[in-house]
């Protein structure tokens, strides 16, 4: 993807910054209570709330999502949620977590799989994304790829093998368009061992490098495109069980220094 008439934007001075919203908010009195070290990402809008007896959250404000703090990690740790879906959301969420100190972030949602030996309900830790969405573009050269924090995705891994579950490690398709995932998109991305397909991780990615902030995303296999025609599971159980799984996981993770 490239911008004709500025193709070199990703080196342009932007006048809107984060560092600039997030004081202004500042001195309105609307941030959130808490300037988290590391904030999850939950695309499952009410999982916090049905796993707040194993792991208590409270309510810490909004900035275009809910803010809840992990009770257990003192402040350190936050989780997002309500704030929809797409990169430009978490893109514009993630550069303000940045500016308050934020130093890992982690995604967590489910996603559309590829490849016929995944499941509904397998989990897949998201080493890079294909930057098939328009906002990645807007900060960084023109490349297929931007990568996770490598660190951050062992340590997913292990925590989420720590509890007694399997995961996948491999490369998510991120796009803008969900109803514009074609056949021919889907085959290629089939050859080349691309696991699943969602909408977020490529931003977040993007976002982790131009700040030096540690990213990475975890995808639970829901609906299926492997045949190349649209397929979903009959029951959720398995999907659930993984999302309570990899929430409990990821926030262990970002509870660490």
């Amino acid at each position: 993807m490239s911008f004709p008439n500025y193709p070199d934007k990703h080196k342009l001075t932007s006048l809107l910054t984060a560092d600039e919203l997030v004081a202004y908010r500042a001195r309105l009195g609307r941030m959130p209570k808490i300037k988290p070290e590391g904030v999850l990402f939950c695309l499952e809008r009410g999982l916090p709330h049905r796993m707040r007896w194993r792991i208590p959250v409270e309510r810490a404000g909004a900035m275009n999502a809910d803010v809840y703090a992990v009770k257990k990690s003192k402040g350190r740790v936050a989780v997002l949620t309500s704030f929809g879906g797409g990169s430009p959301m978490v893109m514009e969420l993630a550069e303000e977590l940045a500016v308050m100190g934020t130093k890992k972030m982690v995604l967590m949602t489910w996603g559309g799989t590829l490849q016929n030996d995944i499941q509904p309900g397998d989990i897949i830790v998201c080493n890079r994304a294909i930057r098939d969405e328009g906002a990645s573009h807007h900060y960084l050269p023109p490349a297929k790829y931007v990568d996770a924090d490598a660190s951050l995705v062992n340590e997913l891994v292990e925590a989420i093998r720590n509890r007694d579950a399997s995961c996948l490690v491999g490369t998510t398709w991120t796009t803008d368009a969900p109803y514009r995932e074609t056949r021919e998109e889907v085959i290629q991305y089939q050859a080349e061992g691309v696991k699943t397909v969602e909408m977020e991780s490529a931003g977040l990615f993007t976002v982790g490098q131009v700040r030096n902030v540690q990213t990475a995303s975890v995808v639970i296999g829901m609906d299926s495109l492997a045949s190349l025609r649209w397929q979903t599971p009959e029951r959720l159980d398995g999907i659930m069980r993984s999302l309570e799984i990899v929430y409990a996981a990821a926030i262990d993770v970002l509870r660490q220094p």
